[in-house]
């Protein structure tokens, strides 16, 4: 095993491939509020969890209710995905579901937890605040 991750470490043709996409398929926070109006924003987490607190514009759809739910997205529009933190994968499953149907999305890096520590901004309850 460590073999073969020595070989890869040194193959910088697919290392380079490996962060040209990382790169393409997830935003940072930064990013995020740069993207703000022209994408659909999805929280997968709980209700419970998106009612204390989630990312102005998102909407909310738990991951377990997703595939129910499509008609809620656009295919027009690149879908950024998060949920809790960076360990959530269920962002990622998600993701995988979002792009079985044909919908472009993006992975939020960090999640929720990242978005509210670099902006201190949240929506609570469901209450409007401008932007």
């Amino acid at each position: 095993m460590h073999d073969k991750i020595k070989e890869l470490r040194f193959n910088t043709k697919l290392a380079q491939d490996f962060y040209i996409s990382k790169l393409a398929y997830t935003v940072g926070a930064n990013e995020l509020k740069n993207l703000m109006g022209n994408i659909v924003l999805l929280d997968i987490r709980n209700s419970k969890d998106y009612n204390a607190g989630h990312i102005p514009s998102a909407i909310s759809i738990p991951k377990e209710e997703l595939d129910k739910n499509l008609d809620k997205l656009s295919k027009d529009k690149l879908t950024v995905v998060y949920g809790c933190s960076e360990y959530c994968s269920g962002a990622l499953y998600a993701c995988v579901t979002l792009t079985d149907y044909d919908y472009p999305c993006v992975l939020l890096r960090g999640g929720f937890r990242a978005w509210s520590e670099y902006y201190r901004y949240t929506v609570v309850q469901d209450m409007q605040n401008n932007f």
